[in-house]
């Protein structure tokens, strides 16, 4: 072997110059087991150069190394999110139940393009301030748009197509890809609003659509109240008086006879990634058949807002035993008191004593899996720029927990 010359040793030291190297009491890769006391290399604007366990690191007799007290993990990726509803923060009263919720938000969405555009701008800041670099944000609008392009988070957008009545299939459809077209270059996809809200010649034009695309991801609502399941099964619940409230009518409507994931599953695309969002009355009979009818699936928790709406929380347990691609999201500030996924995180720790190097699987790699942009996000690998967080934690007999507070450091 051909010993280093000076000049190969100056090279060497100034590349070591240009690198940032970052320690903590663990690292979480999202893509692999925590490194305890590991170390990150990081270059220009966050780019990850290395990332190395403490044997490693001292091999390469680095210098200096700045050590935190914390856990480092990756960006957070938010897979549910309503930008556009921004201004209601503090609007809604809690625990309405979905229906009322519903009204509610028509009832208050503002035109005021101002009031609109403030509070999107601080709801984008604060996501970024809170360690999201990447969001999955439902719009009915175009308002959202300018935000999204000057912002430094990642977003894509699922243009959200509503229209129970089967009539009004067609309209409803060419109205969702203008408005899909209007928001490029930006990443956007048609996504159906929930089972109740779109009729059965809608999913089949969604579907024509989707399947003409060579990849793509959709997001629906899912079993977010009960009486969704009731309106399926039998026609009852509160569906039918919102329906009568909002002037609609249903009388073509016949019930399917099966919960609300087993009657919408089958006309969604079975080749492509599906987003099922809330789950919050999901049982385990719509798991095995959701598993065995689609191979592409991904389910969606916001557990803040789900007790801010509902005040009940999806079976997390049972999600986890059924092993499913789990991911985070916040929903709107119309149902959550921030837009923090760490904060959905100690929610679901506090009451489901998830590990946390799940919780962290779930907020990092499984959302950019879904988003497809796991070349740039969700995980400490070389070559990416996926953000760090440091999160504060305890650790009691080897375990892990989630601490108060965290702090975006790139």
């Amino acid at each position: 072997m051909t010993a280093a010359t000076g000049n190969d040793l100056d090279k060497m030291s100034f590349i070591c110059r240009m690198i940032s190297y970052l320690s903590a009491s663990y690292v979480y890769t999202a893509c692999g087991p925590p490194i305890k006391n590991g170390v990150i290399g990081v270059g220009a604007e966050g780019l990850i150069e290395e990332v190395l366990s403490p044997e490693a690191a001292k091999q390469k007799n680095i210098g200096q190394i700045t050590f935190h007290e914390g856990l480092l993990v990756p960006g957070f990726v938010n897979t549910h999110c309503h930008l556009e509803l921004s201004n209601l923060r503090g609007r809604i009263e809690r625990n309405t139940g979905l229906t009322a919720f519903v009204q509610a938000v028509m009832k208050l969405r503002t035109t005021d393009e101002y009031e609109l555009d403030a509070a999107m701008l601080r709801a984008d800041i604060e996501m970024l301030e809170n360690g999201i670099v990447a969001v999955g944000d439902i719009s009915n609008q175009l308002v959202s748009r300018m935000i999204k392009r000057g912002s430094l988070i990642s977003y894509h957008t699922f243009v959200e197509v509503i229209g129970f009545n089967p009539d009004l299939a067609g309209p409803a459809v060419a109205r969702a890809l203008e408005l899909k077209q209007a928001f490029e270059p930006l990443q956007a996809s048609l996504a159906p609003h929930a089972p109740y809200s779109v009729s059965e010649p809608l999913f089949a034009s969604l579907r024509a659509i989707s399947e003409m695309e060579e990849d793509g991801c959709i997001s629906i609502h899912n079993q977010e109240t009960k009486d969704e399941d009731l309106f399926f099964e039998s026609g009852t619940g509160s569906f039918p008086e919102l329906y009568n409230t909002l002037g609609l009518d249903i009388s073509f409507y016949t019930a399917s006879g099966k919960s609300s994931l087993q009657t919408c599953l089958p006309l969604l695309p079975a080749g492509k990634k599906v987003l099922l969002v809330h789950n919050t009355f999901t049982g385990r009979a719509d798991v095995k058949f959701a598993k065995a009818a689609h191979s592409r699936l991904y389910w969606c928790l916001c557990p803040n807002a789900n007790l801010y709406i509902e005040n009940r929380l999806p079976d997390v347990n049972m999600l986890m035993e059924e092993g499913l691609t789990i991911t985070l999201g916040t929903d709107s500030l119309a149902s959550n008191d921030c837009l923090s996924i760490f904060a959905e995180m100690q929610t679901l720790q506090a009451h489901f004593n998830v590990p946390v190097q799940e919780l962290i699987r779930w907020a990092c790699w499984n959302g950019a899996d879904f988003l497809g942009i796991t070349d740039k996000f969700g995980s400490f690998e070389p070559g990416k720029r996926p953000g760090i967080n440091l999160l504060k934690f305890s650790e009691k007999a080897g375990k892990v927990m989630l601490g108060s507070s965290m702090k975006r450091l790139y």
